[in-house]
């Protein structure tokens, strides 16, 4: 781990600090929070990775000078998702387990969440975008969930899809694991706004400069207000969807078939058992 402190010479001293860890580079700058995945060449969501931002989150959350967090990946990718190789059955409920601990620390954070998304934004990585306050993707990102087709589904996107963007469009993307664009996905209501990718960044920086306008305590307590009645549901239908998933889907054959196939590289053989 490293960490470097930069001091700004002007009127307003700012400090900045950056901590490096294998996968994500965390910045701290004012109020704000920037973790940048930097697991290349697609910010695969492998366990180190999930324990590295359980940890970068707990940090942040008991930072009372932190109003907001940023998270974004690079140019080619937000995130492709939770690694393949962790769905194998002696791996799967601590990659679970841990995945949900940081879904489930995002949601219930008393700061402000932001997805800066380009590139592809995928599986675990889209539900992680997913889960944030505000969303801006570029117009030519690449959203989806693709776990229907290794024999899976999206635990996190089971649930919380359907109240952000309807039951029916949620289940079509959910069961046929079709991909969209970042435009089609601000048009169903699953990111905020689109841009071009070279014009993400101000987005961000519109955003955050109307949030630091405001009070974070003020805003803490309307986001708190804002999800009072989904996060009762939410915690309670992940946890339905997480058993589900590690006590009945993940021993069937089609289950273990699709994930060996894609470790192979060949398409799956399904049997419907």
């Amino acid at each position: 781990m490293r960490v470097s402190t930069v001091q700004r010479r002007n009127n307003f001293p700012r400090q900045v600090t950056t901590v490096s860890t294998t996968r994500l580079n965390v910045k701290i700058s004012a109020s704000v929070a920037r973790i940048i995945f930097n697991n290349p060449p697609l910010n695969v969501i492998d366990v180190p990775f999930m324990r590295e931002l359980e940890q970068a989150l707990d940090g942040i959350e008991s930072d009372t000078h932190i109003s907001t967090i940023v998270f974004q990946g690079d140019s080619h990718a937000f995130s492709a998702g939770v690694d393949i190789k962790a769905h194998v059955p002696d791996q799967v409920h601590e990659m679970l387990i841990s995945f949900h601990a940081v879904i489930r620390a995002i949601v219930a954070s008393r700061k402000i969440t932001i997805a800066a998304v380009r590139g592809v934004c995928l599986g675990g990585g889209a539900e992680l975008a997913a889960v944030c306050d505000m969303v801006h993707t570029a117009r030519d990102a690449t959203w989806g969930f693709p776990e229907i087709k290794l024999g899976c589904y999206p635990p996190v996107a089971a649930v919380a899809l359907p109240a952000l963007i309807g039951h029916k469009r949620a289940t079509e993307l959910i069961l046929t694991g079709r991909q969209i664009s970042g435009d089609e996905a601000v048009a169903i209501g699953l990111a905020t706004r689109s841009a071009r990718a070279e014009e993400i960044e101000t987005l961000v920086q519109e955003t955050l400069h109307e949030l630091l306008q405001l009070s974070p305590t003020a805003l803490a307590h309307a986001k708190k207000a804002i999800y009072a009645w989904d996060a009762l549901h939410f915690d309670k239908g992940l946890a339905r969807a997480e058993k589900i998933y590690l006590e009945e889907l993940i021993s069937t054959e089609d289950a273990r078939e699709g994930i060996i196939a894609f470790l192979d590289k060949r398409k799956p053989k399904w049997t419907g058992k």
